[in-house]
């Protein structure tokens, strides 16, 4: 499947007849790679923009659907949002230095170990009660690629072999992502659609309120396609808040759900965090349990970002949710898919691009590359999020229930099949826009702001369309210091 605005609407779900509302401003030389990265990235936030417009008409009232702006500037610079972030004057830190390529027998193997769990985990497999990058390097050096990535995810760790595309399409796990869509949505037999399709027919004054703003298109007041909608995040790292964090610019009540035994990493927790409330809940204490239970009565989406099965046994399952909640959107996200061998395993995009091939294309078997920004995770999220936005349309008017699936591999997928369809990923050719840094297009896509965290500089949404919001209304909040309870 060709990576383009027209296919990735089709795989949500869209009406094609919209197209014609999205306009492109193209800029030569963003996120220059081998694979169509600047048309994934494009892509991705192209149909984000048109399905909140879509959204957006459908509430208000509107006559047309307002008309979509994609600028490659504005997506290339909020696809690398981690680099422009800075806090009081301070950049972020983006890997840690056990998160990295490293040498091996026959190869080379990718760790990642950002979280200090993940860390402990690969220092307990490779028998190390504590370790550098020169002891860790040692270790691996002396086994093989697969023998490393076996005996660090048994122990709960993240390590994955290098291989070739050809390699990963023989695998298992590759036939299984390869079997499914890029999106994957189920109507569910359960209605109860709390946000109404109209401006005019709001079933509470609190409702009332949130249509209104819905229906302000004109007089500087943004058009707020997703106003009134409450989502809990349950999701972490990149794609799913930059989902959700997608969901609060358009106007949604987002309150990020976290375990308070593994807390988000503050920066990344302050790139994704804008817009939407953060607090900490142990599902296991039954206070807690109450607390989250009285929470998804009133939510209209939960947005996962765990393993599939993982949450399983708090009754988090998209049947047990939607049993408990009617007309319920439930998204979820995973690394590697919902099926196959490998979709229990802990994933990040920096190690599906390892697995996949894509570092391959990038770099070179004898040494490795990697896409100019996080492009699985900011694609991804921003797919998620218009299938969230389109899942909404299409309940406003039946009143059921939606469950939508995606995964990084998926995305992956995607982009190699378009590439291998061009001809475009031979390996050893030059890449197209040269060089493996992204381009400086950040001029003017900047803002920054006081908040509860310091001073921010951070990058502007890049989800565009006539009447929107350019800006997030507030600020991110420290990592879990909300109350449980909706805005």
């Amino acid at each position: 499947m060709e990576v383009s605005l027209a296919s990735a609407w089709a795989a949500l779900g869209g009406e094609p007849g919209l197209l014609s509302r999205v306009s492109t401003v193209v800029r030569e030389g963003t996120l220059p790679a081998r694979l169509p990265v600047r048309e994934l990235a494009r892509a991705c936030v192209g149909v984000c923009a048109l399905a909140a417009a879509e959204l957006g008409a459908r509430r208000a009232g509107l006559r047309e659907v307002p008309r979509v702006r994609v600028d490659d500037g504005a997506v290339a610079t909020a696809f690398v949002s981690e680099r422009h972030l800075l806090i009081d004057g301070r950049a972020p830190v983006a890997f840690a230095p056990l998160s990295r390529f490293w040498r091996t027998v026959d190869g080379w193997v990718r760790t990642h170990a950002n979280y200090p769990h993940h860390r402990e985990r690969l220092l307990s497999a490779l028998g190390l009660p504590e370790g550098d990058a020169t002891a860790v390097g040692a270790a691996l050096a002396e086994r093989s690629s697969l023998e490393i990535e076996e005996t660090v995810y048994a122990a709960g760790g993240l390590a994955v072999a290098l291989r070739i595309p050809e390699q990963w399409a023989a695998h298992d796990q590759a036939a299984a992502v390869a079997a499914g869509p890029l999106v994957e949505h189920d109507r569910t037999d359960t209605a109860h659609a709390r946000v109404r399709p109209h401006a005019d027919t709001p079933e509470t004054a609190s409702e009332a309120s949130a249509v209104a703003a819905v229906s302000a298109s004109s007089g500087g007041v943004p058009l707020l396609p997703a106003a009134g909608v409450r989502v809990l995040d349950l999701t972490r790292v990149i794609a799913g808040p930059v989902a959700t964090r997608t969901l609060a610019l358009l106007g949604a009540d987002v309150l990020r759900v976290d375990p308070p035994g593994t807390p988000e990493l503050p920066d990344q927790h302050i790139d994704t965090g804008f817009g939407k409330r953060s607090t900490a809940l142990d599902l296991t204490r039954a206070a807690d349990r109450r607390d989250f239970e009285e929470l998804l009565a009133g939510a209209d989406v939960v947005v996962t970002g765990y393993r599939p099965g993982a949450l399983d046994r708090f009754g988090l399952s998209p049947q047990a949710l939607l049993a408990r909640r009617p007309g319920l959107v439930v998204a979820q996200l995973s690394a590697w898919g919902p099926y196959g061998p490998w979709a229990g395993r802990r994933g990040f995009d920096s190690l599906v691009q390892v697995a996949t091939g894509i570092a391959v294309v990038e770099g070179s078997a004898e040494l490795p590359g990697a896409l100019p920004a996080q492009a699985l995770d900011h694609g991804t999220g921003y797919l998620l999020a218009a299938a969230v936005l389109r899942s909404l349309t299409e309940g406003s008017a039946d009143g059921h229930g939606r469950v939508v699936r995606l995964s990084l591999a998926r995305t992956a997928a995607w982009l190699l099949e378009s590439a291998a369809r061009r001809g475009e990923a031979r390996l050893g050719e030059a890449h197209r826009g040269g060089g493996g840094g992204a381009f400086d297009a950040a001029e003017g896509r900047l803002a920054e702001r006081d908040s509860p965290v310091g001073r921010l500089r951070y990058a502007l949404p890049p989800v565009s369309f006539e009447g929107g919001p350019g800006d997030w209304a507030r600020p991110p909040e420290p990592w879990g210091a909300d109350e449980a309870r909706w805005g």
